[in-house]
Protein backbone atom coordinates (compact mmCIF):
# COMPACT_ATOMS: atom_id res chain seq x y z
CA UNK A 1 0.00 0.00 0.00
CA UNK A 2 1.26 3.47 -0.88
CA UNK A 3 1.93 5.85 2.00
CA UNK A 4 0.69 9.00 0.27
CA UNK A 5 -1.51 10.02 -2.63
CA UNK A 6 -1.85 13.12 -4.76
CA UNK A 7 -4.48 15.61 -3.53
CA UNK A 8 -5.65 18.49 -5.73
CA UNK A 9 -8.31 21.05 -4.79
CA UNK A 10 -9.43 23.36 -7.58
CA UNK A 11 -12.01 26.14 -7.59
CA UNK A 12 -13.09 28.08 -10.70
CA UNK A 13 -10.78 30.99 -9.94
CA UNK A 14 -7.62 29.10 -8.92
CA UNK A 15 -5.90 25.95 -7.72
CA UNK A 16 -6.25 25.98 -3.94
CA UNK A 17 -4.08 22.99 -3.01
CA UNK A 18 -1.81 20.40 -4.58
CA UNK A 19 0.11 18.11 -2.26
CA UNK A 20 0.96 14.57 -1.26
CA UNK A 21 -1.54 13.57 1.44
CA UNK A 22 -1.97 10.59 3.71
CA UNK A 23 -5.73 11.17 3.92
CA UNK A 24 -8.44 13.55 2.73
CA UNK A 25 -11.66 14.00 4.70
CA UNK A 26 -14.48 14.88 2.30
CA UNK A 27 -17.92 16.33 3.10
CA UNK A 28 -19.88 14.13 0.70
CA UNK A 29 -23.48 15.00 -0.09
CA UNK A 30 -24.69 11.68 1.27
CA UNK A 31 -22.21 11.55 4.16
CA UNK A 32 -18.65 12.30 5.12
CA UNK A 33 -15.87 10.02 3.93
CA UNK A 34 -12.14 9.71 4.28
CA UNK A 35 -9.98 8.81 1.29
CA UNK A 36 -6.62 7.19 1.90
CA UNK A 37 -3.97 5.81 -0.49
CA UNK A 38 -5.30 2.95 -2.65
CA UNK A 39 -8.93 3.85 -1.91
CA UNK A 40 -11.45 2.22 -4.23
CA UNK A 41 -12.43 4.49 -7.15
CA UNK A 42 -15.41 6.73 -6.38
CA UNK A 43 -17.02 9.94 -7.58
CA UNK A 44 -19.23 11.89 -5.18
CA UNK A 45 -20.91 15.26 -4.98
CA UNK A 46 -19.97 17.61 -2.17
CA UNK A 47 -22.17 19.37 0.34
CA UNK A 48 -21.18 22.60 2.07
CA UNK A 49 -18.67 21.62 4.73
CA UNK A 50 -15.07 21.41 5.82
CA UNK A 51 -12.66 19.41 3.68
CA UNK A 52 -9.41 18.41 5.42
CA UNK A 53 -6.15 17.10 4.00
CA UNK A 54 -3.54 15.46 6.19
CA UNK A 55 0.08 15.41 5.04
CA UNK A 56 3.59 15.46 6.47
CA UNK A 57 3.12 19.23 6.84
CA UNK A 58 0.06 18.79 9.08
CA UNK A 59 -3.68 19.17 8.59
CA UNK A 60 -5.08 21.83 6.27
CA UNK A 61 -8.78 22.71 6.28
CA UNK A 62 -10.93 24.30 3.59
CA UNK A 63 -14.54 25.44 3.42
CA UNK A 64 -16.20 24.03 0.29
CA UNK A 65 -19.70 25.02 -0.80
CA UNK A 66 -20.31 22.16 -3.21
CA UNK A 67 -18.79 20.46 -6.22
CA UNK A 68 -17.41 17.01 -6.97
CA UNK A 69 -14.66 14.75 -5.66
CA UNK A 70 -13.05 11.98 -7.66
CA UNK A 71 -11.11 9.34 -5.80
CA UNK A 72 -8.97 6.93 -7.80
CA UNK A 73 -5.85 4.86 -7.24
CA UNK A 74 -3.66 7.89 -8.01
CA UNK A 75 -5.31 10.15 -5.45
CA UNK A 76 -8.11 12.65 -4.87
CA UNK A 77 -9.20 15.48 -7.16
CA UNK A 78 -11.78 17.94 -5.86
CA UNK A 79 -13.53 20.38 -8.16
CA UNK A 80 -15.26 22.81 -5.81
CA UNK A 81 -17.89 25.43 -6.58
CA UNK A 82 -16.08 27.57 -4.03
CA UNK A 83 -13.15 26.64 -1.79
CA UNK A 84 -11.63 28.86 0.87
CA UNK A 85 -8.72 27.94 3.14
CA UNK A 86 -10.06 28.20 6.69
CA UNK A 87 -7.33 30.65 7.68
CA UNK A 88 -8.67 33.05 5.01
CA UNK A 89 -12.28 32.78 6.23
CA UNK A 90 -13.73 35.71 8.17
CA UNK A 91 -17.18 36.82 9.38
CA UNK A 92 -17.81 39.13 6.40
CA UNK A 93 -16.98 36.41 3.86
CA UNK A 94 -19.05 33.84 5.77
CA UNK A 95 -22.04 36.23 5.84
CA UNK A 96 -21.70 36.73 2.07
CA UNK A 97 -21.68 32.96 1.48
CA UNK A 98 -24.84 32.60 3.59
CA UNK A 99 -26.52 35.48 1.72
CA UNK A 100 -25.63 33.90 -1.65
CA UNK A 101 -26.98 30.54 -0.49
CA UNK A 102 -30.17 32.22 0.73
CA UNK A 103 -30.73 33.79 -2.70
CA UNK A 104 -30.11 30.45 -4.40
CA UNK A 105 -32.55 28.73 -2.02
CA UNK A 106 -35.25 31.26 -2.84
CA UNK A 107 -35.21 30.38 -6.55
CA UNK A 108 -34.29 26.69 -6.31
CA UNK A 109 -36.41 24.09 -8.08
CA UNK A 110 -35.37 21.36 -5.63
CA UNK A 111 -36.27 23.05 -2.34
CA UNK A 112 -35.26 20.06 -0.19
CA UNK A 113 -31.70 20.00 -1.54
CA UNK A 114 -31.43 23.78 -1.31
CA UNK A 115 -32.67 23.78 2.28
CA UNK A 116 -30.19 21.02 3.17
CA UNK A 117 -27.32 22.96 1.59
CA UNK A 118 -28.34 26.06 3.56
CA UNK A 119 -28.52 24.08 6.81
CA UNK A 120 -25.08 22.57 6.13
CA UNK A 121 -23.61 26.03 5.49
CA UNK A 122 -25.16 27.43 8.68
CA UNK A 123 -23.72 24.47 10.60
CA UNK A 124 -20.25 25.26 9.21
CA UNK A 125 -20.72 28.92 10.17
CA UNK A 126 -21.58 27.95 13.75
CA UNK A 127 -18.73 25.43 13.98
CA UNK A 128 -16.27 28.04 12.69
CA UNK A 129 -17.46 30.49 15.34
CA UNK A 130 -18.92 33.15 13.06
Amino acid sequence: MAETMQFDLVAPERRIASERATQVQIPGFEGDLTAMPDHAPLITTLRPGILRSVSAEGTKSYLVTGGFAEINLAGVSVLAEQAIPLEELNAKLMDQLVADASEATAVAVDKDSADKAMADLLAVKAAAGF
